[in-house]
Parts: C-alpha cells; structure tokens; sequence
C-alpha cells in the first residue's frame, strides 16, 4: 500500500466503548512489558512506565492505522542499549539523561521524516535485512535475560559470552527463579491459546509478587519502585548531541519498520488507507514526548496492537486509553516492588521467542542465494556487534547495496544467429556503467559470425535505459550500417525513441 499525505482528522464525538476495554486490557499487557523492556534497554524498571504513559497518549491524536499501540518496544529497546552502552554506565543518571536525549533525536527525526512527506524510506528496508536482524536481535534480546531468568549473577561480558557463561553454570541456577521464568514464558505463550484476552503476562506479575512475599524467595527483585508523575522537562545533556545523532538516525529508520509493517498488515486486511508519512509523525511525536517524560525511544508493538484489535478496538483512541490507565497506575507502582526479577525475563523472553525465524531465513537462502546471503550476513553481523547492533543493520544495508550494484553492472545479452541475421537481447539494465558491456559484446558477436548481413536487437528486456546507453546503441547501429549491414531495433522504450527512430 503506497504511502500517501495526510491531512488532521477530526476526533471522534465521543470515545466507545470498545476502544475502552481495548485500551484498559493492552495497559495490564503494557504495564509488565514496559518495566522487563526498560530493564533490557539498560534502565531503571520505573522508567519504562514513563515511557508507556504519554507516548501512546500522544500518538493517539496523529496515529494513521487505529490499532497502532505506542510504547516500550524489545527491538527499539536493544538498540538503546547499543547506543548507550558505551556511553555511560547502564543505570546511572548519565545514561538515563542520554537516553531521553535518544528519545528526543528519534522523534525529530521521524517527525521531520513525516512532516515532509518522506515516508516512502519506509519501504526501504528490504525484507532480507529486516528478517536477519530481528531474528538476530531476538536471538541477542533472549540471552540478555537468561542470567535473570536463571537467577545467575554472571560475570561482565558481552550478551552471548554472559548467556553462554549461565547456561553452563547449572549449579548455580536458583530454583524458584527458574520455575517464575518458565512459569511466565508458559503461561503468556499459552494463554493466548486458551483466549485471546487470556492476561499471561499480568498473571504471571501478579503470582511473583504474591510468591515473593509468602516465600522465602532469595533470586533478585525490583526493589524500590518510585511513584508518581514523570518529571516533565528537557533537561538532557545536549553536548552529547553530536555523539549520539547517528544512532539517534538509525532506531528512527529501524524502529520505524515494526509499526510501518504493523500498520500496512492490518490495512491490507481490512482494506483501509494508511499514511507512512502520518505514522512517521505520530511515532516521532510520541517520542517527543518520552524525551520530555525523560523516558527512552518507544516504537509500535506488534503484539499489543494485535491484542488492541482482537479485543475489539474501533479507533485510534483506544491508545489514549491505554496512556491514560498507566498514568492512574503510577502512583501506586511500588506495590510491584517485590516483583522478581525473574518474571520480567520471561515476559521478554514470551515476547521475542516468535521474532525468531530459521525456517524463513533457509528458505530465503534456498530460494535466492544472493538475497540468503544479505539475510546471514546481517543476522551473522548484529550478534557480532552486539551490543551495537545497529551496526549490524549498517552492515546488511551496505550488503543490499552491494548486491543492488551487482546486479545493476552485470548484463545479459543472450545472442543467436538465424539465417544470415545476428539476434540481440540484452537483459537488465542499461545505463552508462554497463553500455560498454553491450558494446563489447555486440562487437564480439559481429566478429564471431562474419557472414552475416543484418543485426537486431531486442531492447524489450531492459529495464531502464539511460543517455549514455542510447547513444552508445546509436553509434552501434550507425557503425554496423556503415558496414553493409541491415540494422533493425525494436521495442525501443520511449524516453530514447527520439535517439533510435531511425533504426525502428
């Protein structure tokens, strides 16, 4: 579906009942997903709430698609801490001042990206890339929580060295961690079989609280949770503008490809219109707006937005619903304070295990080597550069770009000789880096067959052809005229009619 300008529309006259519960039954999936989330992108579990507050309350007004649930995200959060793992230690006033400036560079970027009419970049990803790294991502997102859903304190290292270090160490495993994890993991991917509002997630937040508290439980818990309102503000360290910009540029393109394909699915099955360019705006200002909370990015979640239109939702305001049941919760968050660590692993873990996709990635590599090849390549390079991976995705766009300019400076050019005439039917592109290919090749066929008393050729099969192509076909036809030959071209596209009419 083709990205298209937007202009506001009018809010509805009055918000149903639908859009309600919808908005209510994402906040009790949202508000466990925000904290686990925060926690992944090298933040306090607080923030995340701040995160999954205003952002949806914001983007509700601009939103293009009306399922569309803005908030903390598991690929945008691992990008965050990729960006800023370096940076600042995770956790600390430093980092957290940075992230909200993150934030802040995502937002202006997609909104800027919107208001001028730019949305079509979100086509741009190809498939091959997006495949590689998510299930990279994924991959990485799910060891990142292994020491907490084993209740392991693993040594520093990198996400995979750490992950690798806890599944060997079973002895050190805790066991009540192990059974909340996996107890978590069961009961959100279950659930949704047993009912489409089945809450796993707030069921399985709601039992560790309870455990914690009648048990002697001795794994890691959230602790201290602040209450109340986000300090609003953008009191951020903008010297490290500069530092930051590019990654900042980076999750507003990536980030942007989850809720673009979110929003495209949903309108192709339902046969609405979507604007690239008015999600680009609602996303960037959502996270305008986490800036100000001095939360992190946020993007669109595929698996809240589904919940949003199972449940029944009928427009955009269903995420101000959403927003709003946060905000009522904020200020009595510290109840989830003896919360285990252990239960936010396995709600991420839920999350991402289905993002992974080997099937899809080996049937990409059988069904075009060439493209098998940028989707390992990237999948391969994100975990080699974890945490930075959006230099993974750096790598699988220049893949793509490599594999484009391949294609666009090879040519074929089938040639057959029937009778007395030389066939010619170049292949692909023709453009002036390739026009010497066709001219060398025409003049190899010519000296090859040197009985023969007319030439054409067949540009049908070209799928562009520039000046400096034209031309050279001309001198061609105008050479191989010179010297006896009857020359004929057909299907000659119309942009060089003009160069070749005399030899139609």
């Amino acid at each position: 579906m083709a990205a298209t300008t937007w202009v506001p529309e009018p809010p509805p006259s009055r918000l149903a009942g639908a859009d309600v519960v919808a908005g209510i039954s994402v906040a009790l999936l949202l508000i466990p997903q925000s904290m686990a989330y925060a926690e992944l992108a090298g933040l306090p579990p607080h923030i995340g709430l701040f995160a999954a507050a205003l952002p949806p309350i914001v983007a509700a007004f601009v939103a293009s698609s009306p399922y569309l649930q803005t908030g903390p995200v598991a690929l945008t959060s691992l990008l965050t801490l990729g960006a800023l793992a370096e940076l600042a230690e995770p956790g600390s006033v430093d980092y957290i001042e940075m992230a909200a400036l993150l934030a802040l560079i995502v937002g202006i970027t997609r909104l800027l990206l919107g208001l001028f009419r730019m949305g079509v970049v979100a086509y741009l990803m190809s498939d091959p890339v997006i495949s590689g790294f998510t299930s990279a991502a994924a991959t990485l997102i799910m060891c990142a929580q292994l020491p907490r859903a084993l209740g392991v304190d693993a040594p520093d290292g990198g996400i995979l060295t750490r992950a690798w270090w806890s599944l060997r160490h079973v002895g050190d495993w805790e066991a009540y961690s192990v059974a909340i994890a996996g107890t978590t993991v069961l009961l959100v991917l279950s659930g949704r079989r047993l009912h489409r509002l089945f809450p796993g997630a707030l069921i399985a937040m709601a039992g560790g609280v309870a455990l914690s508290e009648l048990v002697d439980y001795g794994g890691p818990t959230l602790g201290y949770v602040p209450t109340g309102l986000p300090d609003l503000g953008l009191d951020l360290p903008w010297g490290s503008t500069g530092t930051l910009m590019v990654a900042g540029v980076v999750i507003a393109l990536v980030g942007f490809a989850e809720p673009a394909s979110i929003s495209r699915m949903f309108a192709t099955a339902e046969r609405q219109p979507w604007s690239a360019n008015r999600e680009f705006v609602s996303q960037g200002l959502a996270n305008v707006a986490a800036a100000f909370s001095g939360a992190f990015p946020v993007g669109g979640s595929f698996s809240r937005s589904s919940l949003n239109r199972l449940v029944g939702a009928r427009s955009r305001w269903s995420g101000l619903v959403t927003g709003l049941a946060v905000l009522a919760f904020l200020p009595i968050a510290d109840v989830l304070g003896p919360l285990p660590s252990a239960t936010l692993g396995g709600v991420v873990i839920a999350a991402v295990v289905g993002l992974i996709r080997p099937v899809h990635m080996v049937r990409t590599i059988r069904r075009s080597v060439p493209q098998g090849l940028v989707t390992w390549g990237t999948f391969a390079a994100t975990l080699a550069t974890a945490p930075r991976v959006d230099r993974g995705v750096l790598v699988g766009v220049g893949l793509s770009l490599t594999l484009y300019l391949w294609r666009e400076l090879h040519l074929h050019v089938p040639s057959r000789v029937d009778g007395t005439t030389l066939f010619i039917d170049p292949r692909g592109v023709l453009w002036f880096a390739t026009a010497s290919q066709l001219e060398q090749l025409v003049l190899d066929a010519l000296a090859a067959e040197p009985d023969i008393d007319g030439l054409r050729i067949d540009l049908g099969g070209c799928d562009r052809i520039d000046y400096t192509a034209a031309i050279t076909i001309l001198r061609l036809a105008e050479d191989a005229r010179e010297a006896g030959l009857d020359v004929r071209i057909t299907r000659i596209p119309a942009n060089i009619s003009r160069h070749l009419d005399a030899f139609s």
